[in-house]
C-alpha cells in the first residue's frame, strides 16, 4: 500500500518558495523554469554578470520580472572597488571600502553608497547585498581584505552606518555581511571549509560592525559560512541555530531578513550539499537562502528539500512563516522601485580614492615609465574585472609603457629579462596585488628589483612595504596611484 505525502496547510507551499533567492542565465528572457518558480511564490533573484549587458536591458529585465510578480525582490552583489557586476551597464567607479576606511570621512563613505545605490534604482535593482562588515585583521585572509573597511571596529562601525544610511535613502535594501565575520579565517569559504579558531573573546571585536549595522536599521544581514569553535564546534555559522538565533537574533536583537551565502559554495556544497543546506539553515534560523548558480535545477532540489522537510516535520511550520512573514515585510518596503531617480555624485568614488592613497615620496621623473603590474586572476564569484594599472597611468601619461602578469607564468625568467630588455632605461614600476599570498608575485619582484633596485614598487592590496598603496583594484584606485606617480 502507497501513501501520498499529505498536503501542505494553505499558504506554506507559497511561504517556502519565498525563502529562496535564485539566480539564473539570460539577458532579455526569463527562463520557464524561474517563471513557474515566481508564480509559486518565489522570494528573489541574484543577478550576475551573466545578465548584464547594457543599462537598458538590465532595466527591461527587472521589469520583465516584476510583471510576473510585482514583490519579487531583485538583488545583485554591489560593493564597489571592481566588486560588482555592473561595469557594461555604467556602474559609477567608486573604490573598495578598505579605501575608504584609509580616507575615515563617513560623509565621502556615503557619497559613494549613494553613487552605487542610485545607479541600481534606475536599473530597478533594489536589494543589494553589501556592504562587508567583516573586519580584515588576518594577514593571510584571502577572500575579505580590501572589501572590508579595515581592522578596527568603530572605524567599520562607523563607515557602515554611513553606506546603511545612504542606500536606505534611495530605497534600496543593504545587506551587511558575512555574519559573524569572514575575517578571522585562512580559507576562503567559496573553495572550502573555513574556521575561526578564536575564543569567544577574540571574536567579540568583530560582532560590533554587525551590532552597529543592526543599531542603523540594515534591513538584511547575510551568514557566513565560516565554523566559530568557540560558538558552535559543529556546524557553520550559515547552519548554526546557536549563532543565528541564540547570538544574532537574541543578543544583537536582529529582526530583519537574514539570507545566506550562496549554498553552491563549497563550504556548505562539499560537505552537506545544497538541498540539505537550505533545510538546515531555514531551521536554524535562516530567512532566505541563496541558490546562486544558474541551473535552476539546484534550486527546485533545495525547494524540494524544504518542502519534503515540512511534511515530515524535520522544518517546523512555524520557522516557515515566521521567515516568509520578513521576507513579505521586506518585498513590502523594497521589491517595487522608487520613483524618478535623481542624479548622484559621479566624482565621489575618485576623490575617495585619491584621499586613500598612502605611502612615501615618489622619485621625479617616473613619467614616460614602464609600467610591471602583477596581480591575481579575477575571483570567479566576485566578478573583479582585471583593471590594470597601465591603462589607467597611460591615460594620465600617455608616454608610459607596461607589462601587465595576470597570473603565476610558465617561464619567470624569460618574463623577466623581457620586461627588463622593454623597459630599457625608462623609470620601472613594479607593482604587486597581496603578493604575500601569491608567492609568485614575490619571486618575480625580487628579480626584477636585483637587476633594477631603483624601480618605484607599488601595492594593490594591502600594504606590503611599497613606496605608494592604493589599498584596492578598483578603476578608481588605480587612477589615483597613477596620478601620483605621474605627478598630477
Amino acid at each position: 500500500m502507497t501513501h501520498s505525502a499529505p498536503p501542505l496547510p494553505p499558504g506554506l507551499d507559497e511561504a517556502a518558495h519565498r525563502c529562496l533567492v535564485a539566480g539564473f542565465a539570460g539577458t532579455t528572457t526569463v527562463p520557464d523554469t524561474l517563471k513557474r518558480l515566481i508564480d509559486q511564490g518565489l522570494g528573489g533573484v541574484i543577478l550576475f554578470t551573466r545578465n548584464v549587458r547594457d543599462a537598458q536591458q538590465v532595466r527591461r529585465l527587472t521589469d520583465a520580472l516584476r510583471a510576473l510578480r510585482p514583490d519579487l525582490i531583485v538583488g545583485i552583489d554591489n560593493e564597489g572597488g571592481g566588486i560588482g557586476h555592473l561595469v557594461a551597464a555604467g556602474a559609477p567607479d567608486v573604490p573598495g571600502s578598505y579605501a575608504l576606511g584609509v580616507a575615515d570621512a563617513p560623509a565621502l563613505t556615503a557619497r559613494c553608497a549613494d553613487a552605487l545605490a542610485g545607479h541600481l534604482a534606475t536599473l530597478g535593482i533594489t536589494a543589494s547585498y553589501a556592504p562587508v562588515a567583516d573586519l580584515q585583521h588576518h594577514p593571510r585572509n584571502p577572500i575579505v581584505r580590501t572589501r572590508s573597511f579595515g581592522a578596527a571596529p568603530a572605524l567599520a562601525a562607523r563607515h557602515l552606518r554611513a553606506w546603511i544610511t545612504a542606500t536606505e535613502r534611495r530605497g534600496v535594501a543593504s545587506c551587511a555581511k558575512h555574519f559573524p565575520g569572514h575575517g578571522g579565517t585562512e580559507t576562503d569559504s567559496h573553495h572550502g571549509i573555513a574556521v575561526d579558531p578564536r575564543s569567544y573573546d577574540e571574536l567579540r571585536a568583530d560582532l560590533e560592525p554587525f551590532r552597529a549595522a543592526v543599531d542603523a536599521g540594515v534591513p538584511m544581514l547575510m551568514s557566513a559560512h565560516v565554523v566559530f569553535p568557540a560558538l558552535d564546534p559543529e556546524r557553520p555559522a550559515t547552519l548554526s541555530r546557536r549563532i543565528l538565533g541564540d547570538l544574532l537574533r537574541h543578543e544583537l536583537g536582529f529582526d530583519g531578513v537574514l539570507v545566506s551565502d550562496a549554498l553552491e559554495m563549497k563550504a556548505i556544497a562539499d560537505r552537506y550539499g545544497e538541498a540539505a543546506g537550505a533545510r538546515i539553515a531555514l531551521a536554524a534560523g535562516a530567512d532566505q537562502v541563496i541558490v546562486a548558480v544558474p541551473d535552476l535545477e539546484v534550486t527546485l532540489a533545495c525547494r524540494d528539500a524544504v518542502l519534503g522537510a515540512l511534511r515530515s516535520g524535520a522544518l517546523a511550520e512555524e520557522r516557515l512563516w515566521e521567515a516568509a512573514g520578513r521576507v513579505r515585510r521586506l518585498a513590502g518596503r523594497y521589491a517595487v522601485p522608487f520613483g524618478a531617480v535623481d542624479g548622484w555624485d559621479a566624482g565621489a568614488g575618485l576623490e575617495a580614492a585619491r584621499r586613500a592613497v598612502r605611502g612615501g615620496a615618489v622619485p621625479a621623473g617616473v613619467r614616460g615609465a614602464h609600467v610591471v603590474d602583477l596581480y591575481p586572476p579575477p575571483h570567479p564569484a566576485l566578478n573583479w574585472g582585471g583593471e590594470d594599472l597601465l591603462t589607467e597611468v597611460r591615460g594620465v601619461d600617455p608616454a608610459a609603457t607596461g607589462t601587465a602578469v595576470t597570473g603565476e607564468p610558465a617561464d619567470p625568467a624569460a618574463v623577466v629579462a623581457g620586461i627588463l630588455g622593454a623597459s630599457g632605461d625608462a623609470p620601472l614600476v613594479v607593482a604587486t596585488c597581496d603578493a604575500g599570498l601569491h608567492p609568485w608575485q614575490e619571486r618575480l619582484r625580487a628579480a626584477l628589483l636585483a637587476r633594477r633596485p631603483d624601480a618605484v614598487r607599488v601595492d594593490t592590496g594591502l600594504p606590503e612595504g611599497g613606496a605608494l598603496c592604493s589599498y584596492g583594484r578598483g578603476r578608481v584606485n588605480l587612477r589615483a596611484v597613477a596620478e601620483v606617480l605621474a605627478g598630477c
